[in-house]
């Protein structure tokens, strides 16, 4: 059961690593929201911390400034999601983790077919999980200097009254070329998430084929 809670909220975790007061400040948010900066999320010196506290401050100060306005109109949550969760997540390298031994194996084109069907999976499950956005506590670690690390772990907790808290490791990634950190991967308590979906397709696609698994994971993202 608590394994089933972790990742209905797999949206609300992958990038809500605020503390409370941003959270509820959230909130009260106008329905402007001035897009996240590029000079922000690019800059080589900006922390892995910084970016995702930017980038979750305008995500959840967006979907609170629109409630009336999702629940009339559900697309609009795919809409907030592309342009304030999606610049944050890795989902190129997850595609490759994911595709693990058959990388080498499959065509670039049936490369770059893959990584755009999960990028559309990801927003449509992305979609879904932050509809059900309450403004939960979040508690995370204090920043720590990464130490020339490219992939550094931030230990943070989610917490909501009546229900047990939920421990997370957020595995975020810095690109070499652009020096961007990004999430690419979350561990609830204990349970890759990014490993499971790999054991999950990698059998499908030892069975079906790149090309069918491609496919299914298209058609689901409709």
């Amino acid at each position: 059961m608590r394994a089933l809670l972790a990742q209905s909220l797999l949206a609300f975790i992958l990038i809500s690593i605020l503390p409370a007061e941003v959270l509820a400040a959230s909130s009260v948010s106008t329905t402007a929201t001035t897009p996240v900066s590029s000079s922000v999320l690019n800059s080589e010196s900006t922390s892995p911390y910084v970016v995702l506290k930017t980038a979750g401050t305008h995500l959840f100060s967006r979907i609170s400034a629109n409630q009336q306005a999702i629940a009339k109109f559900p697309h609009l949550m795919r809409e907030i999601v592309e342009e304030e969760l999606m610049p944050s997540i890795d989902y190129r390298y997850a595609s490759y983790r994911i595709l693990g031994k058959h990388l080498k194996k499959i065509s670039k084109d049936q490369r770059a077919e893959f990584v755009k069907a999960m990028r559309h999976y990801l927003v449509r499950t992305y979609s879904i999980a932050l509809s059900k956005y309450k403004n939960q506590q979040v508690i995370f670690e204090p920043e720590k200097p990464t130490k020339g690390k490219r992939i550094i772990g931030i230990k943070t907790q989610i917490i909501e009254q009546g229900a047990p808290t939920i421990n997370i490791v957020f595995q975020m990634r810095q690109n070499k070329k652009t020096k961007q950190w990004k999430a690419f991967d979350i561990t609830i308590e204990g349970i890759s998430l990014l490993s499971t979906k790999q054991a999950e397709l990698n059998k499908k696609i030892a069975k079906q084929g790149i090309d069918l698994v491609t496919l299914e994971l298209a058609a689901l993202s409709k």
